[in-house]
């Protein structure tokens, strides 16, 4: 594999609520088009973030002035931000929304993190459709969840699975003020019976509910609740086989373990053991290639410091290292891992770079985004990978 070219998306402003760009996405679209999302925000946790959107018509080269779709929605009359938005184009022209909602009005002014429980404010994933490549949308509809998952956590857009179901795959948390201990895990919901939202579904303040999703399954849980599944990141190969790639911590010894990943061949019913990939930590949202062979970002937090890349042959291949390329190398040192989850939780707000996102374009070529930057400002970053011949 090789890097092609490179550039930024779109620039941070600091000192306004456009200081810290994070959580990138982009979808390559039926028309050719790119579409990328990304939060905006006075710092990276914070009550005024939104998201913004950005379109590309020349492969990712140069981008559109961002704009923003939507307005923060309230949920039963509560105020709360946009931390997240995926997109997925479940036929030409119409595009899927799933966003992760945060409720910053039940307990004001305090980060997303408890410390002291390790609990969470409260979530909620709303979806939209878009019948125009989104330029509009519909009104936000709310998928119910279980009280078992808590607070959800949205980490993959929905996915289009061989079975002809969709599947939202969601993390579990705790309440914000629950000092019980954390039994993590990760499931899938999936719908049979997905509708478009009608033209009078709802309101900005008032979502309805869409019922369609089924009792979750699980994807990914340690029943004893030492490693934790975070940050699940998801992939369908043309076979229609699923993969799912986890940023695995341990919370006895409080250290990130490397990428673990489970495949599945029955569009996320059940899944084969837990495979250790054999290189640390975060991982990215996959590019699956129409050969089958799979691009996977990484974020080596603690090591190298750096987001990188490797091929592997088909979904259940190994990622071999000769593949490697570098997106991004960070100049300063981040410092050690942490002693608690609790410290570990309260320091995600202060990285400075993550979250690569990849996806496969029609010339075959990979869109990799992530966000890089300092303190003061955030930029969403964009590189393109040329995996090669087959």
């Amino acid at each position: 594999m090789q890097i092609t070219d490179s550039g930024i998306l779109s620039r941070g402003q600091p000192g306004t609520p456009r200081a810290l760009l994070t959580f990138p996405t982009v979808i390559a679209l039926n028309d050719g088009s790119l579409l990328a999302t990304y939060r905006t925000g006075t710092n990276k946790d914070s009550d005024d973030e939104t998201v913004e959107f950005a379109r590309s018509v020349d492969g990712g080269r140069t981008w559109s002035e961002p704009w923003k779709p939507f307005e923060n929605p309230t949920l039963d009359g509560l105020y709360g931000s946009m931390r997240v938005c995926y997109l997925t184009e479940m036929s030409p022209g119409h595009l899927l929304a799933s966003a992760l909602w945060i409720d910053r009005t039940t307990w004001p002014g305090r980060g997303l993190f408890n410390e002291e429980t390790e609990g969470c404010l409260p979530m909620a994933v709303l979806l939209s459709d878009s019948d125009d490549n989104g330029n509009t949308w519909s009104p936000w509809r709310l998928v119910p969840m279980p009280d078992e998952i808590g607070p959800p956590s949205l980490t993959a857009p929905v996915l289009q699975l061989a079975d002809g179901s969709l599947a939202l795959s969601i993390e579990t948390n705790k309440q914000y003020d629950d000092a019980s201990p954390w039994m993590q895990k990760v499931v899938f919901f999936h719908n049979y019976n997905y509708q478009k939202a009608p033209a009078n579904s709802g309101s900005e303040q008032d979502p309805v509910e869409d019922r369609n999703w089924e009792e979750p399954v699980t994807a990914g849980e340690d029943p004893t609740g030492r490693i934790f599944y975070w940050d699940l990141r998801c992939g369908v190969a043309p076979d229609g086989r699923v993969a799912i790639f986890a940023w695995t911590y341990d919370t006895v010894a409080n250290r990130y373990l490397n990428i673990h990943c489970r495949i599945s061949a029955d569009s996320g019913h059940t899944w084969t053991d837990v495979e250790d990939l054999g290189f640390a930590d975060q991982a990215a949202r996959p590019a699956m290639l129409a050969d089958g062979r799979v691009v996977l970002p990484y974020v080596d937090r603690f090591g190298s410091r750096s987001i990188r890349a490797r091929l592997a042959a088909t979904i259940d291949a190994p990622f071999d290292a000769a593949t490697e390329v570098v997106l991004y190398q960070q100049g300063q040192t981040t410092g050690d891992q942490t002693d608690s989850t609790s410290e570990l939780l309260s320091e995600m707000s202060l990285w400075t770079f993550g979250l690569p996102y990849a996806e496969t374009l029609h010339d075959g070529t990979v869109l990799v985004v992530y966000y890089a930057g300092t303190d003061e400002t955030m930029n969403i970053h964009w590189a393109r990978i040329d995996p090669g011949p087959a």
